[in-house]
């Protein structure tokens, strides 16, 4: 299975599930990510920060294009509820993540991205 890193929470990993959504695959190990709309693409409080891997994922649908136009979102930046793993990725891959620091809950220490 494909691996998430999100670097600036202490560089925390886990496998993935192709077949969710970058966020479903967060919430899955208990992390706490903030996504005010309940993962519908409706807000960008899911956003993150891709620093690697970028290839690895689907490609920006009508959602993510139009909070980019509206500069929402910047080129290295997704929301977690709208993406996922490309179906056919290899075993060893790797995506490595942050918080995009608007997004940050004041609950948890971050280190850096």
């Amino acid at each position: 299975m494909p691996k998430i890193t999100i670097q600036n929470m202490n560089a925390v990993e886990f496998s993935a599930d192709t077949k969710k959504s970058l966020l479903q695959n967060i919430l899955d190990e208990q992390i706490d990510w903030l996504h005010s709309c309940g993962g519908k693409g409706k807000c960008t409080t899911c956003k993150m920060i891709v620093k690697e891997g970028s290839e690895n994922l689907t490609p920006k649908g009508s959602v993510e294009k139009n909070f980019f136009e509206l500069e929402k979102l910047k080129e290295n930046e997704r929301l977690a509820c709208q993406c996922s793993f490309k179906h056919k990725v290899e075993e060893d891959t790797k995506l490595v993540i942050c918080a995009a620091d608007e997004n940050k809950l004041p609950h948890i220490e971050y280190s850096a991205c």
